[in-house]
């Protein structure tokens, strides 16, 4: 499995990246806007997406799903601050393989990205 990481925070990016990598994965690209992240992921279709919600432009990480799996079905993990019931319903139109709350620490990751 590849990694892609859509994340507005560079430390917790590469924070997440670290964490993949030590589960035994490879992270193949990283992002911390939504309009990039759409472009990246659909050139290189990563397996799994670990995705934020809130990013640094216009367009948040459900609209970024919403787009990607339009192409195809990867697998997305949320993790996010908002944690709100509205933003999960409007998670689940686009379908998700996980919803976690920041913080998101090593054991919750590696459970998540080991039931894939």
């Amino acid at each position: 499995m590849d990694f892609f990481i859509v994340e507005d925070d560079k430390v917790l990016s590469l924070i997440l990246s670290k964490m993949v990598q030590k589960i035994g994965y490879e992270v193949s690209g990283t992002s911390e806007y939504g309009s990039e992240s759409i472009k990246k992921i659909k050139e290189n279709k990563p397996s799994v997406i670990l995705m934020d919600i809130a990013l640094k432009d216009q367009v948040d990480g459900i609209t970024v799903a919403s787009e990607v799996t339009k192409l195809y079905s990867p697998a997305i993990i949320y993790i996010t601050g908002n944690t709100d019931e509205s933003t999960r319903k409007r998670a689940e139109e686009f379908g998700y393989h996980e919803f976690l709350a920041k913080p998101v620490d090593f054991n919750q990751l590696k459970s998540s990205i080991m039931s894939i």
